[in-house]
């Protein structure tokens, strides 16, 4: 049988970036080369109806061992990772025994995670942790929740003693570049809900996440000489940085925590001629979401009155809700995860997710889906993170949830 730390090294060094500008499906083509590993995988574990479609959802079934009637319970994890950083070439780290102390990624390059920005480590002294070589993401985010599921059906597989009843398993594409459910089929998933199994700390719980939106904004400047530019350029760069500034500075993610919402500019292409900038709009609150896109919009339209009325376009596009709704009435599968936790000496942190899952729209798609924690920490980037212990709590947590399901 085959460790969650050995499924998950060997699966972070395939590259599985996705791409933000992408128009296809999924929005890279290396992302199949994990899902066709996977699918072989799988069927050689001994999981039923394991299918890859042309989209690169990978669903597959562990069957029920048992007649009783027990609801049919999903877990989801997402193959692709962040565009954010590249995750080409990724090299992991094994830190036997953490000492407690700064950990150098790469002497090389002189970088350094410490203890002053990632306070959070401390409490792993004496764990294993698997780092990235400081030159790309780690993978973590999400191929943690992958190798946790496919150890936790291996587990049941070799234990048929343990009761349960059908699960059902998918791998999704995209879900960094925010289309992981566009082409999800609840129908033939046939789950009665789910759990993802992306991201957070050992004991984090979470049914409620940000509704979030994109913010789209483009800048038509004039180019004119430097030399005779007076009283006719308009530097769409500036333009783009007062509309920025315009925003409120003390709501940037650098400066918010727990409910609170944000602006967050995520790219800019800036020429004297045009800019074009990229924002994630995000608030738990929908009365707060709304007027956060709203003030988006007049931002650009005061621009315009100043500079002329096709100057500034700004616009905003929903991405997902709060599943919070979604999953309140059926909150006993949050309290089944807790219970879970808690039969294992963990102890469930049940906070809101400043960010979002598939989870979110699949919930809105009818099929709620809180998340789980994997252990992984500091995502997105070189500092990435994740203790091998985490891993392993989190598989024993599914087979529990699995297990105690059984006898409800």
């Amino acid at each position: 049988m085959a460790s969650v730390k050995e499924r998950f090294l060997s699966y972070v060094k395939v590259n599985t970036t996705s791409n933000l500008e992408s128009e296809t499906n999924p929005s890279t083509p290396e992302q199949f080369n994990l899902a066709h590993m996977l699918v072989e995988e799988m069927k050689a574990l001994g999981l039923e109806d394991v299918s890859l479609d042309e989209n690169c959802y990978i669903m597959a079934t562990l069957p029920a061992n048992t007649s009783k009637k027990i609801p049919t319970m999903g877990l989801i994890a997402h193959l692709d990772t962040s565009p954010d950083m590249s995750g080409e070439g990724v090299n992991p780290q094994i830190i036997a025994n953490y000492d407690g102390g700064d950990i150098v990624l790469n002497k090389e390059a002189g970088i350094v995670m410490s203890l002053d920005l990632f306070p959070e480590l401390a409490k792993y002294k004496g764990q294993e942790l698997i780092t990235t070589d400081g030159t790309t993401l780690l993978g973590a985010d999400d191929k943690a929740g992958i190798a946790i599921i496919l150890t936790a059906m291996e587990y049941l597989l070799n234990h048929p003693e343990i009761e349960h009843g059908k699960i059902k398993i998918a791998f999704t594409p995209d879900e960094e570049v925010g289309k992981g459910a566009d082409h999800f089929d609840v129908e033939k998933f046939g789950a009665e809900f789910a759990y993802t199994l992306d991201g957070g700390e050992i004991g984090e719980l979470e049914y409620e996440t940000f509704s979030a939106a994109w913010g789209y904004v483009t800048i038509n400047g004039r180019n004119v000489h430097p030399g005779s530019a007076k009283n006719k350029m308009l530097n769409s760069i500036l333009v783009g940085m007062e509309f920025n500034e315009m925003l409120p500075v003390n709501e940037r993610p650098e400066f918010t925590e727990g409910r609170e919402g944000f602006f967050h500019i995520m790219e800019m292409k800036a020429t004297v001629e045009q800019t074009k900038m990229l924002y994630i709009i995000r608030d738990h609150d929908k009365v707060n979401f709304e007027k956060r896109k709203a003030l988006f919009v007049e931002t650009g339209a005061y621009l315009n009155k100043k500079y002329g009325n096709t100057v500034v376009e700004a616009t905003t596009k929903d991405t997902y809700y709060n599943m919070r709704e979604k999953i309140e009435p059926v909150y006993w599968i949050v309290e089944l995860a807790g219970d879970a936790m808690k039969s294992l000496g963990i102890e469930p942190n049940i906070v809101p997710v400043r960010g979002g899952t598939d989870g979110s729209r699949l919930s809105y798609m009818g099929l709620p889906c809180p998340n789980l924690f994997t252990g992984g920490m500091f995502y997105h980037g070189k500092y990435e993170c994740i203790p091998t212990r985490s891993m392993e709590l989190s598989t024993q947590m599914v087979v529990k949830i699995i297990s105690m399901l059984a006898k409800k």
